[in-house]
């Protein structure tokens, strides 16, 4: 099917309307008068959105602000989360979908998981609770789900490994940065390799520091602040330097996607950093319909994953329809850290119960086969998706 060029979505999504964090469905009515400082139960979490709010009650301004922040104006974080109502289904009726749940299960790069979704790199999660990275690692676990440590994280590339289960079953990738001194980027490499990672997610996006003027009010400084030269010969470079797959993470574009595989990339990662670091840059959903529209042939070739803006389980099909192999959930991990493991937990089991349910109602009975069938861009050129009655927190 044809989609709207991603310039008019872009230019949609950016039409005057208030500022989306978390959608208002009662929480916080619900809630009360929740004193600052404090958790709701968990067991009222009802939705990943909830994470965010009690987060945001939780920590401390500076702690929740490095979550938070976004690049400039912060419109590719709230575009990142508006485009995906502005994508429609089209749900079919009458077919049996009694056995969708037993199609959640994937592949990533030959490896086995339980869903569709996995924990993206993020960094720092010592900031929400005091177990760190070990919430994570432990929760992905039990969840059967990837998880992808951050190069930045409050723990080593050691410590989280340590936390795996003792049988070392558990497979999980590292993330990593390129750096002005290369050595340290290959002591990096060994490092992952001894830690037992089963692949390196090499972030391209990132060339430099960007401009984040909420974390700046709180004088924090990017995790990653190092110019450095990233190039295709840069990523044949490190290819050479180990037997592990390297996925780059940051591809922004049907040209650059080609030029990855062409490359020998094994899968590519669509993401915008999660809007943290190019004001303008376009949505993972965009992405990924520029990629259908004018390289269809990636999503046979390689695996293709895709982060920055998942919320809901509608998000995650919608992104599976267009061929991206499993999504990354960053933020909201961190958010649900401020409970420990088993907020983590508990938000694996939301996204999991959402994709299923959600599949069911919208025809599908295979998650493996969904398809652009399920979806139409009528919705998406309505610049009032979102009724001006609605209230949004920022």
């Amino acid at each position: 099917m044809r989609f709207l060029t991603t310039s008019l979505l872009f230019s949609t999504a950016l039409a005057a309307r208030p500022f989306i964090n978390e959608p208002d469905t009662g929480f916080e009515e619900y809630l009360g008068d929740l004193a600052k400082g404090t958790l709701p139960p968990l067991d009222d979490i009802r939705g990943i959105p909830d994470f965010d709010y009690a987060a945001r009650n939780y920590l401390n301004s500076s702690s929740y602000t490095f979550y938070r922040t976004g690049a400039a104006g912060e419109w590719s974080y709230r575009n990142n989360l508006e485009i995906f109502q502005r994508l429609r289904f089209i749900p079919r009726v009458l077919n049996d979908v009694s056995k969708v749940a037993s199609t959640l299960p994937t592949t990533i790069l030959g490896h086995n998981f339980s869903a569709p979704f996995f924990i993206a790199p993020a960094t720092r999660a010592g900031l929400g609770h005091e177990r760190a990275e070990l919430n994570l690692v432990e929760g992905a676990f039990s969840g059967n789900i990837l998880y992808v440590p951050a190069l930045y994280a409050t723990l080593s590339i050691e410590a989280i490994a340590a936390g795996k289960p003792t049988n070392a079953s558990q497979v999980t990738f590292q993330q990593l940065y390129a750096a002005s001194n290369m050595t340290v980027v290959e002591q990096n490499i060994r490092r992952a390799e001894k830690a037992g990672s089963k692949a390196i997610v090499f972030t391209i996006d990132a060339p430099a520091t960007s401009t984040r003027h909420r974390a700046a009010r709180y004088t924090l400084g990017n995790a990653n602040s190092d110019t450095s030269v990233l190039t295709w010969e840069l990523y044949a470079h490190l290819r050479n330097l180990t037997s592990l797959p390297i996925i780059p993470k940051g591809i922004n574009n049907a040209a650059d996607a080609l030029l990855a595989v062409e490359a020998g990339a094994p899968a590519i990662y669509i993401s915008n950093h999660g809007g943290r670091q190019l004001d303008g840059s376009p949505s993972p959903l965009e992405i990924a319909m520029e990629i259908h529209e004018k390289a269809p042939e990636v999503f046979k070739k390689v695996d293709v994953l895709a982060d920055s803006g998942i919320r809901y389980g509608t998000d995650v099909l919608k992104m599976l329809a267009l061929g991206v192999k499993a999504v990354g959930l960053g933020r909201p991990f961190l958010y649900s850290n401020v409970y420990g493991v088993d907020g983590v937990k508990k938000l694996i089991e939301i996204l999991k119960t959402e994709i299923v349910a959600d599949a069911a109602n919208l025809g599908v009975a295979d998650l493996k086969n969904i398809t652009t069938d399920f979806v139409s861009n009528l919705g998406i050129i309505n610049t009032h998706s979102f009724s001006s009655r609605s209230r949004y927190r920022c």
